[in-house]
């Protein structure tokens, strides 16, 4: 029988195991939505952990069956998306009465797709960017997250193209949702 699903807060000691999960989804919940060489470039360029999330405990692990199964988490920061070695620069906080928090870095199991857990990590997010006085959260969703963002009521705002190294080129779509 499967124990419930717990969440918590990330901390820098789970870093390694979040990293092994981004790979795996990544590359695993791509297909269908973006080419081998597509997934494997996003993947390696872009997502990972952001630890500015993690040293803020604004980023999120679901553990069932003792096992890591979802990370992801929101931001009080300018950063849209994408882990440490996609960011350059400052991460300057952000106004939360004039601009929309950021929901980041939503990753599931590949082994376990379509159980809720991305379900049960935007309503935490939501409820703590509220709790935070912000009034609208604001993604770069990949393909294969849309559907779970637009089931949460997130609305397309604009299509964009990520340039990655070895010219691939990696399709993404920027999302908000107001929040009360």
């Amino acid at each position: 029988m499967t124990n419930p699903a717990t969440l918590r807060a990330a901390t820098t000691a789970d870093i390694p195991a979040m990293e092994a999960l981004i790979r795996r989804s990544g590359i695993e919940l791509s297909k269908g939505f973006y080419s081998d060489e597509q997934a494997a470039a996003v993947t390696r360029h872009v997502f990972g952990v952001d630890t500015q999330l993690v040293d803020d405990g604004t980023y999120f692990l679901i553990v069932r069956d003792g096992e890591l199964r979802a990370c992801g988490g929101w931001s009080k920061r300018a950063t849209l998306f994408g882990g440490d070695q996609h960011k350059s620069g400052p991460d300057p906080l952000l106004d939360p009465a004039t601009q929309p928090a950021r929901i980041r870095a939503f990753f599931v199991d590949p082994t376990v797709p379509r159980q809720g857990l991305g379900r049960m990590l935007m309503e935490h997010c939501e409820h703590q960017a509220a709790a935070a006085g912000f009034h609208a959260m604001e993604l770069a969703a990949t393909m294969p997250g849309v559907p779970l963002y637009i089931a949460c009521g997130f609305k397309p705002v604009e299509e964009f193209a990520l340039a990655l190294p070895g010219n691939v080129s990696v399709p993404l779509l920027r999302m908000r949702k107001h929040i009360t």
